[in-house]
This record gives structure tokens, C-alpha cells and sequence, in this order.
């Protein structure tokens, strides 16, 4: 898991908005749609491999996965949220 440290001074890179654990229910949905080779990054790229955790921008429209302990915080791989909450 993340740092608590490193959690509470974590910001969206685009919007700067604070950035909150996913609950498991919402990991496991994204790992589902992993599975089932239909979830896409903003860019447009095929999400591949599992992911541990997740961190949801406050306006819930986007997710950074964390992969490892280590947050990736890449505009172009954040997942959008709509049709998945």
C-alpha cells in the first residue's frame, strides 16, 4: 500500500484536485474489465495487468493506478470513471 505520507500530498497532475484511495469494489471492477481486455486508458491504450490500488480524483471522472506501491501518475493513463461507478 501507498504511504499515508505520500497519500495526503498527492494531487491530480491535470487538475490538482486531492486524490482519494479506491474502495475495493471499485478496484475490482476495473480489474474485471482488465480481465475481460475492454478497459482503455485516456490515451486510448488497452489497460493490461491487474492493478493493487487505485487513486480517484476528487470529481470521481478519473483513476491513477497504482501498480506495485507506486502510483502512476501519467495524465494519459488515467482511466475514466464514467460508466464504471
Amino acid at each position: 500500500m501507498v504511504d499515508k505520507e505520500l497519500l495526503d500530498i498527492l494531487v491530480c497532475p491535470e487538475t490538482k484536485q486531492d486524490l482519494t484511495l479506491a474502495d475495493e469494489a471499485l478496484v475490482d471492477k476495473i480489474n474485471a474489465r482488465i480481465a475481460a481486455g475492454t478497459l482503455m486508458n485516456r490515451c486510448g491504450q488497452k489497460v493490461e495487468g491487474k492493478i493493487d490500488y487505485g487513486l480517484v480524483r476528487s470529481d470521481k471522472k478519473f483513476l491513477y493506478i497504482i501498480r506495485d506501491d507506486i502510483p502512476v501518475m501519467l495524465i494519459d493513463e488515467a482511466i475514466a470513471l464514467e460508466g464504471i461507478l
